[in-house]
């Protein structure tokens, strides 16, 4: 099993990337991601993988990867689709610097799942999320 650690560009906050995605598989199913290059590794990806998204500068949410199609952007040009798993996973957050692309990430450097049901967020995860982002652009945190 492998994964994949992909910036998420636009979204702050794990809610509008939820929101995106949604809007985005009602208006063409199934919910995928394009991306321009075809993972080498697919068949590693696909024994159990997931696409970890970073949003704001921390790895924070995880989505399984179920499939990895070739598809075609609107002007033509080749590109991969991995289709995700709509359930949108919190893990534990992880600061992250940005990078281009896309990374493969072995499991064992993955971040772990948050306990679900509830739990009362701590830390920097307890801070409302503009002040976070705020914080995040002064380089505080």
């Amino acid at each position: 099993m492998l994964h994949l650690l992909k910036l998420c560009v636009g979204p702050k906050e794990v809610a509008e990337l939820a929101a995106n995605q949604a809007r985005r598989a009602a208006l063409d199913p199934p919910l995928r991601h394009q991306t321009r290059m075809v993972p080498k590794r697919a068949a590693e990806l696909l024994d159990g993988g997931s696409l970890y998204w970073v949003v704001a500068g921390f790895i924070r949410v995880r989505q399984r990867v179920i499939d990895i199609r070739e598809e075609r952007w609107d002007d033509g040009t080749s590109c991969a689709g991995l289709v995700l798993d709509p359930e949108l996973v919190l893990v534990e957050p992880r600061p992250q610097k940005p990078f281009q692309g896309w990374r493969y990430l072995e499991p064992a450097a993955a971040p772990a799942d948050a306990p679900r049901g509830g739990v009362a967020a701590t830390g920097l995860e307890a801070l409302p999320p503009a002040l976070r982002r705020e914080l995040q652009a002064l380089c505080l945190i």
